[in-house]
């Protein structure tokens, strides 16, 4: 049964509608190091069952397809399984692709070795969840992986609040800390923990009718020199540029988990 979408769920599915090409196309979410890192935290090797969570066009899917990894993305947006798809059939990469959500992930348990989501969690309502249903489908002794950005503590507040208007689904961007204590929470052993800038300009990810005001945002904390949004934003010729600070978080699952739920 197919859960009832919520408010929330409307709102990203309106945003990620209207950006679904654009995003697909934006060179900084297939930028060469940071995939690099992404697959490294992965660990994924040929013949292993992979899902993608909240896959968006199927970026981090289709080079996990690559490797020779059976892949599987869904994503509550019908748009960004279309680029998905699109993408997988120009890379000549075989990934199934689902609309479903991540908070009702339509698998049964203990179905994957490796379960990864990217740049999704400030989208998340309540992220403990999503995590919670990415353990429950991953086997015992696999790996979860998630990837987003992390602000300072003292930068999160307005790092939120610069997002929110540049992104109305934007929800809250956990700290590293925060995002840690979701694993512990739920039972996982840390793996590996990898830091990294993704730089940007802000012209290119916002829209026409916010523009304004988030400019005018940026410009007063370069201005005060204090970076209090935590994004190191500068301005030059080309316009107005920063960084999305984000964080690699991989865990694994123990192997004693699915019979002491069993049990």
């Amino acid at each position: 049964m197919t859960a009832s979408r919520t408010h929330h769920d409307t709102r990203i599915v309106d945003q990620f509608t209207r950006w679904a090409k654009p995003f697909a196309e934006l060179a900084i979410h297939a930028e060469a190091e940071s995939m690099a890192q992404t697959l490294a935290a992965c660990a994924v090797t040929r013949d292993m069952k992979v899902l993608d969570v909240a896959c968006g066009p199927g970026i981090i899917a289709c080079e996990l397809a690559r490797v020779g990894a059976e892949v599987t993305g869904i994503d509550l947006t019908p748009a960004m399984i279309e680029q998905a798809r699109l993408r997988a059939d120009r890379e000549n990469v075989r990934v199934a692709y689902h609309i479903g959500n991540a908070l009702h992930l339509p698998f049964q348990a203990d179905s994957f070795d490796r379960v990864v989501t990217r740049y999704s969690f400030h989208h998340m309502q309540d992220p403990g969840k999503v995590l919670t249903e990415m353990v429950r489908v991953c086997r015992p002794g696999g790996r979860i992986i998630v990837i987003d950005a992390t602000p300072a503590p003292e930068c999160q507040k307005d790092y939120d609040r610069a997002e929110t208007l540049r992104d109305p689904s934007h929800t809250s961007a956990l700290t590293l800390q925060q995002l840690q204590s979701l694993g512990t929470e739920a039972g996982l052993s840390p793996v590996t923990i990898h830091q990294y800038r993704l730089e940007s300009r802000l012209q290119d990810q916002v829209a026409p009718e916010n523009w304004c005001a988030l400019k005018a945002m940026f410009a007063e904390d370069i201005a005060g020199g204090q970076d209090r949004l935590g994004i190191g934003a500068w301005e030059d010729a080309e316009g107005i540029h920063f960084y999305f600070p984000v964080s690699i978080v991989a865990w694994s699952k123990s192997m004693l988990e699915k019979s002491l739920t069993c049990s």
